[in-house]
């Protein structure tokens, strides 16, 4: 089970990435390795000196009480103090720079999320990249088509 962070390569440029535990409760880790996790508005925030994940979606389980659970809730994530200490220095060094998640998987029955240090693209960027790459997506196409015939 591996679930991937889609607009990432779109919205960021990655500089670094890091392997983080992800503190869930025991119906969150069910519906988790049932692939029921959208990370597509989610960010990483520092607040003191620890990482926690914002807005990420975690469905319900279907077979737990759901009394008040909260889909959007903020997620502690595990990392080592000297990433998190090296994580701030860079974030408040460098402008436009940001932490976002990149995929959600299981490594050996625990819950990883994968995190990146990256910058920004403006829309500018973004435009060009996306127009990058439905050139080489016409390309491929047509070599295709030559070397049918």
């Amino acid at each position: 089970m591996k679930i991937i962070n889609r607009k990432f390569n779109r919205d960021y440029q990655e500089l670094e990435r890091y392997e983080a535990g992800l503190m869930l409760s025991g119906s969150e880790v069910k519906s988790v390795r049932e692939g029921r996790i959208k990370l597509e508005d989610a960010f990483v925030k520092i607040i003191g000196s620890e990482l926690y994940l914002v807005n990420a979606l975690i469905h319900v389980y279907p077979y737990a009480r759901t009394a008040d659970y909260d889909e959007r809730r903020t997620r502690k994530l595990l990392l080592h103090k000297k990433e998190i200490i090296r994580l701030k220095t860079k974030l408040s060094s460098a402008a436009r720079l940001t932490i976002a998640p990149v995929a959600c998987y299981n490594k050996h029955g625990f819950i990883k999320l994968e995190i990146a240090l990256a910058r920004g693209r403006k829309d500018l960027e973004k435009r060009k990249l996306e127009k990058k790459r439905d050139i080489k997506i016409q390309e491929e196409r047509e070599m295709k088509e030559y070397l049918k015939v």
